[in-house]
């Protein structure tokens, strides 16, 4: 008798599925590089691709754009990043990653502006959007004329975008110091980068000065939300940077899409897309950008950033899948926006926002954050918290309010500089180590009292 697939008791017939899809697949992947040999786009198979040698050649100009879009789109709906009522301030460095960032929260907004002149009835209001650049001229000390007129090439950027208006925002990195404290701002600043001998850790607080002044531009002019350039290629260097530097634990909490653990929450909607992408972008739309001057970085961030830029070059999907990989560690509960049942958001957004937003463990969570860099404090850092009992002070209650990286990359050795970083402090800073933490470790303390022994007890 003839074997047949409902008679045979062998297993000749088991990989006929498996030899079905290889040839589907086969063909599949035949048909699209006869396209690609025909010179013709992948994706609307009628126009030619960008270019031969390039890695994105498959895509004509149109298709590459549209799928850039399509990445920042989905990431901004998908986790609910901006309502028709909120006010986004969009961090504007010059580079290609934050150009784009501003081309598309723009077309957006104006996507979103047209709609709401069409409606009869306008029930939705049209998000607020600001521009903030941060002017660091300062630290650098580069010429004033150069820097003078990078600011004029951002101020004519943010002009030629079509309306609805966008306002400009360029404030001093100096001013994370408050107006009232006494003494020279410029001054202040450089005496508390020149506490810290580490270059690293010069780096690190510079960065963190950096979003302690996109943050309070954004609180002071009546934002709800920051939004951020950060792309894979940066995403992927912070990923190995935390790692060197021990920050393992508040990595997660740097690398998702939200990030609320700051008062105005911190958005990531090219978090999708590679730098190599956004620069072909800039080329191919002719977004202008600016190039200021920065120092090459010289420590751990600096050695990174050639190490993943070297392994890009030799594999282009190194740096996806090093984000992917650390994209498998459990989030914080701080890390999406808090569901709203806010009228003005349209019933798709909050389905959207109940389908993609994270689920986190929520054991797994920590209030308690670093008064340097607002990173969240694992158990061990929290355990040195208990010296703010009694001295909540001196430069050694700054010690124990702080991750171990930032003890260690930033905090002075030297009891001298430490006593010269403590008194030059950002007000803002200071209020957190006093404050914050040490209410953190009150609860701590309320909820392990059980366990404690009285000084009257003793130990069995």
């Amino acid at each position: 008798m003839a074997c047949s697939a409902s008679t045979c008791q062998s297993t000749c017939y088991s990989d006929q599925p498996d030899q079905q899809h290889s040839t589907s697949t086969a063909s599949t992947n035949k048909t699209n590089r006869n396209i690609i040999s025909n010179g013709l786009c992948l994706k609307c198979k009628t126009n030619p691709p960008i270019s031969a040698a390039a890695a994105d050649s498959q895509f004509c100009a149109d298709c590459f754009r549209a799928n850039l879009f399509g990445k920042f789109r989905f990431a901004v709906t998908s986790n609910a990043m901006i309502s028709p009522s909120d006010n986004v301030l969009v961090a504007f460095s010059g580079g290609p990653s934050s150009r784009v960032a501003l081309e598309f929260v723009h077309e957006m907004h104006s996507k979103a502006q047209k709609n709401f002149d069409a409606c009869r009835d306008r029930s939705l209001p049209v998000f607020g959007v600001g521009v903030a650049f941060v002017d660091e001229t300062s630290v650098y000390s580069a010429p004033s004329d150069e820097e003078d007129r990078a600011v004029q090439d951002i101020a004519s950027i943010v002009e030629k975008l079509a309306p609805p208006p966008k306002q400009l925002h360029v404030v001093p990195i100096e001013n994370v110091f408050y107006s009232s404290e006494c003494g020279d701002e410029g001054e202040r600043l450089k005496k508390l980068l020149d506490a810290v001998t580490d270059p690293t850790g010069k780096e690190d607080l510079l960065l963190h000065l950096r979003m302690l002044a996109l943050q309070k531009i954004a609180s002071e002019n009546g934002y709800n939300r920051l939004l951020l350039g950060s792309c894979i290629s940066r995403i992927a260097c912070h990923v190995l940077t935390a790692t060197v530097k021990g920050q393992g634990y508040s990595l997660p909490a740097d690398i998702q899409y939200v990030d609320s653990r700051w008062e105005i929450p911190v958005l990531l909607p090219l978090r999708d897309c590679l730098a190599h992408e956004l620069n072909m972008l800039c080329r191919l739309d002719g977004l202008e950008t600016v190039e200021l001057i920065r120092n090459p970085g010289t420590g751990i961030n600096g050695l990174v950033s050639s190490f993943v830029s070297l392994l890009q070059e030799e594999n282009p999907s190194r740096e996806c899948t090093i984000v992917r990989t650390a994209g498998k560690l459990i989030p914080f509960h701080f890390n999406r926006i808090q569901e709203t049942d806010d009228s003005n958001v349209p019933l798709a957004t909050r389905r959207r926002q109940k389908r993609y937003n994270l689920k986190p463990n929520e054991c797994f969570s920590s209030e308690s954050f670093c008064f340097i860099c607002n990173g969240p404090l694992s158990k061990s850092d929290l355990l040195s918290l208990r010296t703010l009992e009694q001295c909540q002070t001196s430069p050694d209650a700054l010690s124990a309010a702080c991750c171990s990286s930032c003890r260690f990359q930033i905090l002075p050795q030297d009891p001298l500089l430490l006593d010269q970083f403590s008194s030059v402090l950002p007000q803002q800073l200071v209020s957190r180590a006093k404050h914050d933490n040490y209410d953190s470790y009150s609860v701590l303390r309320e909820q392990i009292q059980d366990c404690l022994l009285s000084e009257g007890e003793d130990e069995m």
